[in-house]
């Protein structure tokens, strides 16, 4: 006789002997701290081919038969199994019910399921409902026996920051704390403790480059004075950049806002050592090599001419970075076929620069020119108080022509869209200027300013409008601030 196989919406309280097909996203331990962290039981995360979550649990004394088979990201049939309602103040997921593993579950790797399953599951929240969730001590997802949990607080953003106190080795209570700005540019602070937050500083001090984007699961939210902070619980996982589908769609996001070039793979998919070197050796270089991937070299150069000819900001959509079409009454965004696109403002400075060997065209975007001058495009305009111009046709800001004739250390990105025959120019993606030193191989911290914001829109403080065809830009506020980028845990260019 075959064994039906069911959804995990067709579960009811009891004995279950149907299979269900489900992909194990995440697991944990749960220990109970007052018994000397003596281990409970494990927790999993499954998903159905309906993307429907499910909470499952192995007790501790039947974990040596299942321990060796867990393995995030696979597929698994699983059959003879209890179905249990949760507790009112420990669910992991919307559903009432959980699976608890018994002696008589079998838990298969499936390699062939009948239909294909999600590769992930995420519930994603933004500021307002973390700050709903926060203190109700109903979103705690398990880390010992006085954690609480209703369903999954999952966040996605941009790093912005990082602060560690951990050291090398490690000593006792750890803490990492990580801005992330989220998808509607409000900041807020992850906190990771103990032995996760020396996972989290290890492994970003061992990445090769900074990572942009970060996925964390199971997020506690607290209200502490008015504001919001996160807290990671034994059930976070944390995932960087292009580890998950979703982070993967945000860090190509970002680079087309950072860097003002398309944000279509391969991008920034891999790169070579960075390298110091001449004007001259980087002409060679793009003459004889034609790149296929992007590489990183620093060179070190005399600013001869900004080109004032070329204007020194554009407005940009705000969704996908391209320039817009300015007309009688409002912007126009080709790319997203929006007639009425609301726009930020961002830099654009083409620069000449000269060394002993040649001359170049360097360009430098939105968050070089931010991070290097401590002011955004949209502040820069104000300080202009241009009346009756639009802002891309206002004069060059003062502190930007005076970048003639100084000598700064420019890291510069190589690709195959900017050394084109008709596009022969080099994107600048940071300046050391000439009091700042190299980064540094560490992973470091500042103590700078949490909320940095790193180079991005404003929100409403960073939009352009058009009445009559005059732009407005409104003033941000955060001028003033500590340099952007202060905390961030340095680059690593050697």
């Amino acid at each position: 006789m075959s064994i039906s196989r069911v959804f995990f919406s067709d579960l009811k309280s009891g004995k279950c002997s149907s299979v269900v097909e489900a992909r194990l996203l995440r697991f944990w331990e749960a220990r109970n701290v007052k018994r000397g962290g003596e281990l409970m039981w494990v927790d999993m995360l499954l998903m159905d081919v309906n993307s429907t979550l499910i909470q499952a649990t192995i007790n501790a004394n039947r974990l040596p038969r299942f321990r060796d088979r867990l393995a995030a990201g696979t597929m698994y049939s699983v059959s003879g199994f209890d179905v249990a309602r949760c507790a009112q103040n420990f669910k992991l997921v919307d559903s009432s019910l959980m699976i608890r593993f018994n002696d008589s579950t079998e838990f298969d790797v499936l390699s062939d399921p009948v239909s294909p399953i999600p590769a992930e599951g995420f519930r994603f929240r933004n500021q307002t409902e973390l700050v709903g969730l926060a203190n109700t001590n109903t979103q705690l997802p398990v880390t010992e026996l006085s954690d609480l949990n209703i369903e999954p607080v999952d966040i996605i953003g941009e790093i912005v920051a990082v602060k560690s106190t951990v050291s090398d080795p490690p000593e006792d209570k750890n803490r990492v704390m990580v801005t992330v700005k989220l998808e509607n540019d409000v900041s807020v602070t992850l906190s990771l403790f103990d032995a996760q937050a020396v996972l989290f500083h290890q492994k970003l001090g061992g990445m090769r480059d900074d990572p942009k984007v970060i996925v964390a699961t199971s997020i506690n939210p607290k209200m502490v004075g008015g504001r919001l902070f996160l807290n990671a619980t034994s059930g976070t996982h944390v995932y960087y950049d292009k580890e998950t589908h979703a982070g993967e769609s945000l860090f190509y996001r970002l680079v087309a806002r950072d860097t003002g070039l398309p944000s279509a793979a391969p991008l920034l998919k891999s790169y070579a050592k960075v390298e110091t070197v001449t004007i001259a050796e980087l002409n060679h270089f793009i003459t004889t090599d034609s790149p296929q991937q992007e590489i990183d070299f620093l060179c070190t150069a005399r600013v001869s001419r900004v080109e004032s000819d070329k204007g020194w900001c554009y407005v940009a959509c705000s969704k996908c970075s391209k320039k817009l079409q300015r007309t009688v009454t409002s912007f126009e965004c080709a790319r997203c076929n929006n007639p009425h696109a609301v726009g930020s403002l961002r830099y654009r400075v083409e620069m000449v620069v000269t060394d002993d060997t040649a001359e170049g065209t360097f360009v430098c975007f939105d968050g070089v020119m931010t991070k290097l001058h401590n002011l955004r495009a949209s502040e820069a305009v104000q300080l202009l108080a241009e009346e009756g111009v639009n802002p891309e046709d206002s004069v060059m800001p003062p502190f930007v022509a005076g970048m003639e004739r100084k000598t700064y250390t420019f890291q510069v990105r190589v690709t195959p869209y900017n050394f084109t025959v008709n596009h022969q120019t080099f994107t600048v993606s940071r300046i050391i200027n000439e009091v700042e030193r190299a980064p540094a191989p560490e992973f470091v911290d500042d103590e700078g300013d949490d909320n940095d914001d790193d180079d991005a829109p404003d929100g409403p403080n960073n939009r352009v409008e058009s009445g009559s065809g005059k732009g407005n830009c409104e003033t941000s506020k955060r001028a003033g601030k500590e340099p952007v980028g202060n905390v961030r845990k340095r680059a690593r260019i050697a």
